[in-house]
């Protein structure tokens, strides 16, 4: 017996030698497998896949720590997706997951449901006893935690499975800031380039509509986004106004009018960024745009504090992660740039403009010093002449004639130059000041504020005649809202295109039967179409209400 013990000890000893080195092995290939891509989100989830694999975990799962020490992120390995769907929405940081983020050490537990912080496991969850669990820091700042259960066998996670994961936790919290460094430099170099292609577009004499579609296109790419809107203010006004928009339901929100109680009307207001990681759940925020989906949103100001141009709103849809404020900052700063391009843009077109009215001056002046002048002489040296040929009456006639020619040429001419002195004056109001202030007024009447959204160039293609038909429209819609439908919604809608004016009213009220038409006002409604060469249509809205839909061609503005 005591040769066999002799014989054994060798062998004894080489296993015990060796089994560390198993162990260093794996956690190397591990090491090197984290390190081995800069996409953060291919680093998290190897990482996760990682410590399952050295520790022979059935289960893992990484949770990225949010604000309020909530997790933003959860990512898992060892579930397929029918049974993610079945558990639900991922846990927020609870039970024995909080406690790793509120303590944040290496912690080995023999038995999950024993334990006094555990909060149980939902519906659809498969059982998990043995778990393991370290921190992952970033700087000295945690970034999350690694949670491991279930090691397979049935045996339970050893002293050795917790120094390898803790190991791997180091190193990861190394690959991580290694992708999060390269992510920022991708993302400036993104915001460079695009900070340059912004520029030289609106210095080129870009139309400014365009720049801003293919404004917010770069920020939905860049921040990863679903829905980026940018608002701007209507004139003498302060009232927002969506121009541009770019991802899901884009069409919907463009022409959007905000109002003052928004979240993007504060930000406008203030001049400082407002961040909400639950659209919906928000109490600061109204349904100011046209999707009730959203869930992280964040909201800049283009300008200083002092002179805002704008707010650009940055959304993701609920169930998707937060923004980082890497990504906060980034696009704060392409807003910044691209409110100062703008600037040197609209500089640039008031210079522009200066020049053509400083133009027109001159030829005004030109004409009345030169060309009235010297037509007002000829007229006076024709009428001198008069006298002299009085022995002939049909030459007298026609040099009369000729003198009532001029008097009518002058006339002409002055009224030509008093175009050219009136045509470059900024008009009071335009089109869309009037329609908010009109959609203002109806609030009281109505007893809510009617949603109203304006699309393409009103202040500019209508002509001022066609303005005031479009608004006693309006008017005459709202009123008969107000007083005979019992609405509780009412949408406006005011469009534009280079061939057509359109109006359409609608509400949920209780509808307006077309036999009732004419004798409820409407008519009037009727007569302004036909007059201008359009059509009015009164149609049920759906579910309840009616539709008032107004359109006119622009051609009958030159007839």
């Amino acid at each position: 017996m005591r040769l066999d013990e002799l014989l054994n000890e060798p062998q004894s000893q080489a296993v015990l030698a060796r089994s560390p080195r198993d162990r260093v092995d794996p956690l190397l290939e591990a090491v090197l497998a984290v390190g081995s891509d800069l996409d953060l989100g291919v680093v998290l989830q190897q990482i996760v896949q990682s410590a399952a694999d050295l520790v022979d975990a059935r289960y893992g799962a990484l949770g990225v720590i949010g604000e309020e020490n909530g997790l933003s992120q959860f990512i898992t390995v060892g579930m397929d997706d029918e049974t993610i769907e079945q558990i639900g929405p991922y846990p927020q940081g609870r039970g024995i997951l909080g406690l790793l983020i509120r303590e944040p050490h290496s912690l080995r537990l023999v038995d999950l449901g024993e334990q006094p912080d555990a909060s149980g496991f939902p519906a659809g969850h498969p059982p998990m006893r043995t778990f393991l669990g370290a921190p992952v820091r970033v700087r000295e700042k945690v970034f999350g935690n690694l949670y491991l259960t279930e090691k397979r066998g049935g045996a339970e996670f050893g002293a050795d499975d917790e120094a390898v994961l803790v190991t791997l936790a180091v190193a990861a919290g190394v690959a991580i800031d290694n992708a999060r460094l390269y992510d920022a430099v991708q993302r400036r170099e993104r915001w460079l380039m695009a900070s340059g292609e912004l520029t030289r577009a609106l210095l080129s004499g870009v139309e400014p509509a365009e720049v801003l579609r293919n404004f917010t296109a770069t920020v939905l790419e860049m921040a990863d986004a679903d829905v980026v809107t940018l608002a701007v203010p209507v004139p003498r006004t302060g009232i927002l106004v969506i121009e541009a928009a770019a991802g899901t339901d884009a069409n919907r929100a463009l022409g959007l009018v905000l109002s003052h109680t928004t979240l993007a009307g504060k930000v406008y207001s203030s001049g400082e960024t407002i961040t909400t990681q639950d659209w919906n759940a928000d109490p600061r925020a109204e349904r100011d745009t046209a999707s009730t989906t959203l869930g992280p949103v964040f909201l800049v100001p283009l300008g200083t504090p002092e002179h805002v141009r704008g707010v650009l709103q940055v959304a993701r849809q609920c169930g998707r992660p937060a923004f980082s404020d890497a990504a906060v900052a980034m696009i704060a700063g392409f807003a910044n740039h691209a409110a100062l391009a703008l600037e040197i843009a609209g500089h640039r077109h008031d210079a522009e403009r200066l020049l053509v009215l400083t133009d027109r001056d001159r030829i005004a002046r030109d004409l009345h010093d030169l060309a009235i002048q010297r037509l007002f002489a000829s007229g006076l040296s024709l009428q001198s002449t008069l006298a002299q040929v009085a022995d002939r009456p049909r030459v007298a006639e026609r040099i009369a004639r000729v003198v009532d020619d001029l008097d009518d040429t002058i006339k002409v001419i002055r009224s030509t130059i008093y175009g050219l002195q009136q045509r470059g004056r900024p008009e009071d109001t335009g089109l869309r000041s009037r329609l908010v202030a009109e959609s203002n007024r109806a609030s009281e009447a109505l007893g809510f504020a009617p949603a109203l959204r304006m699309t393409g160039l009103l202040d500019t293609l209508v002509p001022q005649a066609m303005a005031d038909h479009l608004l006693a429209v309006l008017r005459e819609a709202l009123a008969n809202a107000a007083r005979h439908a019992d609405a509780t919604e009412v949408e406006i809608t005011a469009q534009v295109t280079s061939a057509r004016l359109t109006l359409r009213v609608t509400d949920n009220g209780r509808g307006t039967a077309p036999a009732r038409a004419h004798r409820s006002g409407l008519a009037n409604l009727h007569t302004r179409a036909e007059e201008l060469g359009g059509a009015l249509v009164l149609a049920p809205n759906q579910p309840t209400g009616s539709v008032v839909d107004w359109s006119v061609p622009l051609s009958a503005a030159d007839e």
